[in-house]
């Protein structure tokens, strides 16, 4: 199976970076072999739309699931559209990350965990010398809803909501030398140092069993979803740009910002499907959320 993980660096030894669209490098592995391809990520400095064209690339790479640390709902919508799962919540070594998927440990998302836009202005996390995530030189966390990337050493596995611990409980009077992050609520717990399950080299037979049955579900999940891609497929549907005329003012703003030259404004924003690639830059822009990336059938 093609995995995609969303990393600080190129290697399997970086660690899991907590922005979807705009991390470092997507990092593609067959969980099989474990072969890797590392792509640096060239929507990582878009002004907006970088979750759906970083969402679209994974399509196009045939990846079946992505982990990640977080995932707007933009990003969410173009993955469901694609058939192709998502796991938030991830921290740690990639390595790990993949371990943690091969043995079932990981749930796929049903929905996004963080708001449109999350990370824009964010400073990604980058590896340290300790291969355990760094902070900016003010000591603001990069991290999101569920796993604060905040202040390194401070809170052990604290609550990490919002934006982490910042310049919280540091290294002078600190709260023990934990890594400051914790599993978001509904994701397993990891242990202090490896992001791996605890008792991970405890394996018993009802362990065991758990993890096959969990894995087992999983396989069926993507089975489902690639029957529905199949038909999707088969029935000319695509992803494109549509419109709410209740909510458009004609103001012309996704004319300016459509790299494709798809809209024109006639009172309203009107689409040309054909043209449309489902690039979401007119959604990432649009002052009114009139336009939405949707499923519709294109041509006869």
């Amino acid at each position: 199976m093609k995995i995609a993980v969303t990393s600080t660096g190129p290697t399997l030894d970086d660690n899991v970076e907590a922005r979807f669209g705009r991390c470092p490098y997507f990092l593609i592995i067959d969980t099989d072999t474990m072969q890797l391809e590392a792509i640096e990520n060239p929507n990582m400095a878009l002004g907006g739309g970088a979750g759906i064209q970083s969402a679209q690339l994974m399509s196009e790479k045939g990846v079946m699931t992505v982990l990640t640390g977080n995932c707007g709902p933009n990003a969410f919508n173009v993955f469901g559209q694609a058939g192709i799962q998502v796991v938030v919540g991830v921290s740690g070594p990639v390595r790990n990350a993949v371990e943690q998927f091969k043995t079932g440990s990981l749930s796929s998302a049903s929905e996004p965990n963080v708001a449109s836009h999350f990370g824009v202005n964010a400073t990604p996390t980058v590896p340290t010398a300790t291969g355990q995530p760094g902070i900016n030189p003010t000591g603001q966390g990069a991290g999101g809803a569920g796993f604060g990337m905040g202040g390194g050493r401070g809170m052990g596995r604290g609550g990490g909501m919002g934006r982490g611990m910042g310049r919280g409980m540091g290294r002078g009077g600190g709260m023990g030398r934990g890594m400051g992050m914790a599993a978001p609520m509904g994701m397993p717990s990891t242990g202090p140092a490896t992001g791996l399950p605890e008792n991970a080299g405890l394996q018993n037979p009802d362990r065991e069993l758990t993890s096959l049955k969990q894995q087992a579900e999983m396989l069926e999940q993507q089975k489902q979803q690639l029957n529905q891609r199949i038909t999707q497929l088969e029935s000319g549907r695509r992803v494109v740009a549509v419109v709410d005329s209740e909510k458009c003012t004609g103001c012309g703003i996704c004319v300016d910002v459509c790299p494709a030259g798809a809209i024109e404004v006639n009172q309203q924003a009107v689409v040309n499907d054909e043209a449309c690639t489902g690039c979401g830059a007119c959604v990432a822009e649009c002052p009114n959320e009139a336009i939405v990336i949707a499923q519709k059938k294109v041509g006869k």
